[in-house]
C-alpha cells in the first residue's frame, strides 16, 4: 500500500473509482479537475503497484480553524484491508499539518461501515440532515472531530507520513462519500 498525493494524470483513474462507488451521485469529471486543483484542497491516493485503488480528499481553506474531510473511497475488491482507515488518517495528518482544530465530514446515513470507521477515529455525530443524498433520499450524519484530542491521542500523529500511517491502519475500511456536491455548505459544515 502505497499512500502519495494524487496529481492530475490521477483523474482518469479516480474517475473510474469514483463512477463505481457512487452510481447514482458521482462527481462530474470537471468538479473533480477543480478539487485536485484547488489551492483549499488535498488529495490523496492509494497505490498498489501502479493501480490506483483508492482516494481521498480534504478541504481546508488556508488559515481556517476548520477543514472537511470531502470523500473517501476505496475499490470493491480492496476494500476489508485497512485501506479506509490509512487514507483518513492521511487527511487528519494533513489537517493537524495546517493547524486546523476541528475536522467535520457527512456519511450517509445507511453506511454502516464508514460511520463505525469514523467513530473509531474520535469522530462524534453532530446531526443530521434529512433526505441529503439524491436521488437516493438518504440523511446525511454529519460528525466533527477535534483534531488536537486526535492528535494527541496519536502522539507524534501530525509528524505522520501517509505512509506511516498506512502501516498503522486496522482492519475496518470504507468507501464514503462525504458530500454529493463538493462546493455545497450548510451550518459551517462544507461538503
Amino acid at each position: 500500500m502505497t499512500i502519495r498525493a494524487a496529481v492530475g494524470a490521477d483523474l482518469a483513474a479516480i474517475m473510474k473509482l469514483e463512477r463505481a462507488s457512487f452510481p447514482t451521485d458521482a462527481w462530474s469529471e470537471a468538479m473533480m479537475r477543480e478539487e485536485l486543483a484547488s489551492p483549499h484542497g488535498w488529495y490523496v491516493v492509494d497505490d498498489e503497484s501502479g493501480r490506483l485503488v483508492g482516494y481521498a480528499g480534504l478541504r481546508a481553506v488556508a488559515g481556517a480553524r476548520d477543514a472537511d474531510v470531502q470523500t473517501i473511497t476505496i475499490s470493491e475488491l480492496s476494500r476489508g484491508r485497512g485501506r479506509g482507515r490509512a487514507l483518513l488518517r492521511a487527511l487528519l495528518a494533513e489537517a493537524a499539518r495546517r493547524r486546523v482544530s476541528d475536522v467535520f465530514l457527512e456519511v450517509r446515513a445507511d453506511n454502516p461501515v464508514a460511520q463505525a470507521l469514523y467513530v473509531s477515529e474520535g469522530f462524534a455525530e453532530i446531526g443530521r440532515k434529512p433526505r441529503y443524498y439524491q436521488p437516493d433520499d438518504v440523511d446525511a450524519v454529519v460528525m466533527k472531530l477535534d483534531l488536537r484530542g486526535w492528535t494527541a491521542g496519536r502522539g507524534n500523529g501530525v509528524g505522520e507520513t501517509p505512509q506511516n500511517s498506512a502501516a498503522s491502519a486496522g482492519e475496518t475500511d470504507a468507501g464514503a462519500r462525504s458530500g454529493s456536491d463538493p462546493w455545497s455548505s450548510a451550518g459551517g459544515v462544507c461538503t
